[in-house]
């Protein structure tokens, strides 16, 4: 298999490393818009090469993963899906936009092109894939993380919100996953692949707290319905390069490459 992987960052990087000791990976594509990033990371690899674009190496390519952001993310899947490539997309609020989303199912349908969702730094995904075959009543997320996982947040800065100075144990958000996914696209991924899987992104309910003696990035996980209710949770060690990065998400990515290159599908 030949893989492209869009962004070479923590998440990127160590997918990269990974893949690279995957035998049934023969080359891999490294794109980042700071190419002396890519460059980097393919000097420490066998079988991994830098290209400028998605398109360079798209028709030898078997799978394009995204690591970047949910910009690249809308722009990789029109791209890869409309050449019936598979793709993985770690930017999940990228397909908050409903009429995006459609087009893109509806064009992979198409296609052949499958879209792949890890499970990120969540757990409890699986229940709520199976809950979600009924009637599902409630959905909601409670995130809570040490303010400097939030740190330099645009949003934040605009409403003169300064992470550094929450010294108490604070809400900081309290709404829509559709907004939650659009407010901290970088922050809040796991709220899009918990709509997508459950209630949609408007009925979807995510807090966000900031609390300074937390160590980890925590996800509470709530879903009730005909099933039963279900409370999962999460505890995640930051990512020691990046503390907005939960170490988590970085295996999930790693495992579902795994499952794919192998075609094993344990746990569906």
């Amino acid at each position: 298999m030949r893989i492209t992987i869009v962004g070479c960052g923590v998440i990127g990087s160590r997918l990269a490393k990974a893949a690279d000791e995957m035998a049934e990976v023969k080359r891999i594509y490294l794109i980042d818009l700071n190419k002396n990033l890519s460059e980097s990371l393919a000097g420490q690899l066998k079988k991994a090469v830098t290209v400028d674009t998605v398109e360079d190496e798209l028709y030898h390519c078997d799978l394009v993963i995204e690591a970047a952001s949910q910009n690249a993310a809308k722009d990789i899947l029109t791209k890869s899906v409309g050449r019936g490539v598979d793709v993985m997309v770690m930017s999940v609020g990228a397909l908050v936009d409903d009429e995006f989303r459609n087009q893109i199912f509806e064009r992979a349908k198409n296609s052949g092109s499958r879209i792949f969702i890890p499970s990120g730094a969540l757990t409890g995904t699986d229940a709520l894939r199976s809950a979600s075959m009924d009637e599902l009543t409630t959905v909601e997320l409670r995130s809570t993380k040490n303010p400097k996982a939030l740190a330099n947040i645009e949003y934040l800065e605009k409403k003169g919100i300064d992470t550094n100075k929450i010294t108490e144990r604070t809400v900081l958000y309290s709404g829509t996953a559709r907004e939650a996914v659009q407010i901290f696209p970088r922050n809040i991924n796991v709220a899009a692949t918990v709509s997508l899987l459950g209630v949609g992104f408007d009925r979807t309910t995510v807090t966000i707290i900031l609390d300074p003696d937390v160590k980890s990035n925590n996800h509470d996980l709530i879903i009730s319905g005909a099933f039963g209710r279900a409370e999962c949770q999460t505890f995640n060690v930051p990512s020691p390069d990046n503390p907005r990065t939960s170490y988590l998400a970085s295996l999930s990515a790693i495992s579902a490459l795994k499952r794919i290159i192998r075609n094993e599908w344990i746990g569906i």
